[in-house]
């Protein structure tokens, strides 16, 4: 099958490529690909939602530079940037919190961000994965344990088999990451980490311990993604996604997508996990579907470009996909009623001075079924930008 492409150009580009953007871990190797544009026309592309108009409505930056991941989790926006995670009040964008391991060097720099419940777990350079505690009553994070655990690390170190070769004079215990902590997935009682050391592993949240490392690339892992129904993707710099199901406790690889000519940054999944969204350096993103009798999983369908740079970050939310890009640009994107057209770029936000190297986002919707549209986006100079978008629903 073709892969659809869609050029987008409303809005300024800027034709520098930022060669200092802190993207996600690159390949030694990059090639570009030249695919035909479709021709539907730009009226075709009717939408459920229509975006009626924006503003920056905040700005703010944290004390360190370089956000490198922002979430959101019970009104709370969370960023990170260098080891610190600043901590933000949605109701009314005030900082109410800042927290980070007083012993973390530069090297604790913090590269992920996950929830579950009043836990919330950080991926590290420091090939660690800490884990806090909030405390409701102060609003207070602390630090509740690291992993891998003292316990699970003296357990497992008394047998030799226990233990991985990752250097020329070098063994480290299976259950330990060799390198930056690149990002984290929570699922059904689980946690799921990837590494720049080519593996993922699995943990178990109601005793911190490690179940299970998987040799998921030849290559770093940038990022992670978990469907509803458990099924992983992973995200490398090799260029590849790769799709694992559980079986008997272990992760069987079931299918690799291989339409990427460079670096994997992102991924993002829809709510049913049918689709799914990968953004990489040769600044595109892809959209796969998956397809019920379909040898390959998944197939490529769209391929969306308008990027300038590479993309550094994606979010689906609610039938809108969000995008970062080293072009220092955020674009949005929907779906087409016409099933032939697949996707557009509805909006174009422009303003930060750095390449965007994280986005999250928010709904907001009032009883006559319009809304707003809160899109937050992190830049490497440290800046948070928050943007209103105002929606409607067409009837």
């Amino acid at each position: 099958m073709e892969v659809s492409t869609w050029f987008c150009n409303n809005g300024q580009y800027s034709s520098t490529y930022d060669q200092n953007s802190n993207s996600e871990k690159q390949s030694t190797t990059s090639t570009t690909t030249y695919e035909e544009t479709s021709s539907c026309s730009i009226d075709t592309f009717a939408s459920p939602k229509s975006f009626k108009s924006y503003s920056c409505v905040a700005t703010f930056n944290t004390l360190t530079p370089q956000i490198s991941h922002l979430a959101i989790h019970n009104n709370i926006l969370y960023a990170a940037s260098l080891n610190e995670i600043t901590v933000f009040d949605l109701k009314t964008y005030e900082q109410i919190d800042t927290f980070s391991h007083q012993t973390i060097s530069s090297f604790g720099i913090v590269k992920s961000i996950a929830f579950s419940k009043t836990k919330i777990f950080t991926a590290h350079q420091d090939c660690k994965i800490r884990v806090w505690q909030l405390t409701p009553s102060s609003e207070k994070h602390q630090l509740h344990s690291t992993l891998p655990t003292l316990k699970d690390r003296i357990r497992r170190g008394i047998s030799p088999k226990n233990y991985v070769q990752i250097r020329r004079h070098k063994q480290k215990l299976w259950i330990e990451h060799a390198d930056t902590v690149s990002g984290l997935a929570v699922n059904e009682g689980l946690m799921y980490s990837v590494s720049w050391d080519k593996t993922f592993k699995i943990w178990n949240m109601s005793n911190f311990t490690c179940l299970e490392s998987v040799i998921g690339h030849v290559d770093a892992i940038n990022a992670i993604v978990v469907s509803h129904d458990g099924v992983v993707y992973t995200a490398s710099a090799d260029g590849e996604i790769k799709v694992w199901q559980r079986e008997k406790n272990k992760h069987i690889l079931v299918a690799t997508l291989k339409k990427h000519k460079s670096t994997v940054n992102a991924l993002a999944l829809n709510k049913e996990g049918s689709v799914l969204f990968s953004g990489g350096c040769d600044e595109k993103i892809l959209v796969w579907e998956r397809e019920e009798y379909c040898a390959d999983y998944m197939l490529a369908t769209w391929s969306l470009r308008g990027h300038k740079g590479a993309i550094l970050c994606l979010i689906y939310i609610n039938d809108v996909l969000i995008s970062g890009s080293s072009d220092k640009n955020v674009r949005i994107w929907q779906k087409s009623s016409n099933t032939e057209c697949g996707y557009f770029c509805s909006l174009v936000l422009e303003g930060h001075c750095k390449p965007v190297k994280s986005v999250t986002a928010a709904w907001e919707w009032d009883d006559d079924n319009n809304g707003a549209l809160s899109v937050f986006s992190g830049s490497l100079d440290g800046e948070i930008r928050i943007w209103e978008v105002i929606v409607s629903t067409l009837h």
